[in-house]
C-alpha cells in the first residue's frame, strides 16, 4: 500500500534553523506522515537518532514506513507531544539536540470523512486525532450548554458570531441529534444568513502579504471544536513549559504554528526563555512561506515558523521555573 502524499511546509527554513548534524538526537513531536523527518533524519547520520511522535496511530504507521530506510536509528511512537519527557525517559535519552513540532495536521486526516475534520465531506462528528481517546465533537455539540458552546467557539475559533451559532445548534439539537459534519456546517452557515459577509481576518485565511480571503462560515466553529476535542492548546502549553527539560544546552527548538492561538503561545514561551537568559532568538519575526511555496502548497499560506537556541550554560543565579511534564 502506497503512503498518502504529503508536502512538508517550510522545509528549507526548518533545515536551516535546526541545522541537523551527524550524531545529533532529534525529537520530532508531530511526525505526521514523515515529510520533515525524511529530510532531517539522513543529516543525523552516522550515529544520530530520530525520535518521532504522533497522537494519531495511523500517522505513526505511515511515518514508520516513510522513515524505515533512514540511515540512523528511528523510533516512531504513538504518543501526544505533551508526554515528550516521559517518552525520552523510556528511551533512556537525557535530552535532545533538536526539538521540532509542526502543529498542522496531514491532508490525509482532513480528506478522510470518517475523521470528521472537514465540513465539506459527509462524516461523523468525531474530530479526534487519536481515535483511542474518549470524547468526540458530537459529544460536545450534544452535551454543552448554549453558553458553554458560545464560549468555546469564541475562545478557540475567534468567532464573533459564536452566540448566534450556539443558539442555532441548541435549537436544532432539540429537534434531532446532530450527528454529521455536513449537518453542523449547515447550521453554522445559517447563522450567517443567506449571503454571508466576508468574515473577520483570520490567520488561516491569509498569506501574510495579501488581505483576508473568503472562507467558509463553518471554518472557525470546526477549528474550535477540533481544538477542544484534542486538547491542542493544553498539550502545546505543556510542551512549551517542558522544553528546558527536553533540550540539551546549545540545542534548538523550532515550531510551526497555523493560527494565532498557537503562535501567541509559542512567541510568549520563547520570549520568556530569552528574557530568563536561557535562549537566543533565531527568528525575531516568524518565517513564512514565499509565493512559490504557497502556490505549490496552499496549506503553507498560514504557516509561521519560530525557533530558539538554548544557551550553553545558565546565567549565574538563575532558578528553574515550574515545568509541567
Amino acid at each position: 500500500m502506497s503512503a498518502p502524499r504529503h508536502t512538508p511546509v517550510l522545509c528549507e527554513q526548518v533545515l536551516s534553523l535546526l541545522d541537523p548534524q551527524p550524531g545529533m538526537i532529534c525529537l520530532d513531536c508531530t511526525v505526521g506522515l514523515g515529510g520533515h523527518g525524511a529530510v532531517i533524519a539522513p543529516r543525523l547520520a552516522p550515529n544520530g537518532r530520530y525520535v518521532a511522535l504522533d497522537a494519531d496511530p495511523a500517522n505513526v504507521a505511515v511515518a514508520g514506513r516513510t522513515l524505515q530506510n533512514a540511515p540512523v536509528q528511528v523510533d516512531t511512537l504513538h504518543a501526544n507531544f505533551a508526554e515528550s519527557r516521559q517518552v525520552l525517559d523510556q528511551l533512556n535519552i537525557e535530552g535532545a539536540d533538536l526539538v521540532f513540532a509542526d502543529l498542522g495536521f496531514a491532508s490525509s486526516q482532513m480528506e478522510d470523512p470518517q475523521r470528521g475534520l472537514s465540513f465539506s465531506r459527509e462524516g461523523p462528528l468525531d474530530m479526534r486525532f487519536d481515535p483511542t481517546q474518549p470524547g468526540t465533537a458530537m459529544d460536545l455539540v450534544q452535551r454543552l450548554s448554549q453558553q458553554s458552546l458560545a464560549d468555546l467557539i469564541y475562545e478557540f475559533g475567534e468567532e464573533r458570531r459564536s452566540r448566534k451559532i450556539a443558539r442555532n445548534i441548541v435549537e436544532c439539537r432539540r429537534k434531532a441529534p446532530i450527528h454529521t459534519t455536513t449537518q453542523l456546517a449547515q447550521i453554522v452557515r445559517e447563522a450567517y444568513g443567506r449571503a454571508p459577509r466576508r468574515p473577520a481576518r483570520r490567520p488561516e485565511a491569509t498569506t501574510g502579504r495579501r488581505g483576508p480571503s473568503r472562507i467558509d462560515p463553518a471554518t472557525r466553529t470546526f477549528q474550535a471544536l477540533r481544538i477542544a476535542v484534542n486538547g491542542e492548546l493544553d498539550s502545546l502549553q505543556r510542551l512549551l513549559n517542558g522544553l528546558p527539560r527536553l533540550i540539551r544546552p546549545g540545542g534548538t527548538a523550532a515550531i510551526i504554528s497555523f493560527h494565532s492561538l498557537e503562535d501567541r503561545r509559542v512567541k510568549r514561551a520563547f520570549t520568556e526563555l530569552r528574557r530568563d537568559g536561557r535562549g537566543v532568538w533565531l527568528t525575531r519575526k516568524p518565517l513564512i512561506a514565499d509565493a512559490t511555496e504557497t502556490t505549490l502548497n496552499p496549506r503553507s499560506r498560514s504557516a509561521k515558523l519560530r525557533a530558539i537556541r538554548f544557551v550553553e550554560s545558565r546565567p549565574a543565579g538563575a532558578v528553574d521555573g515550574e515545568v509541567d511534564g
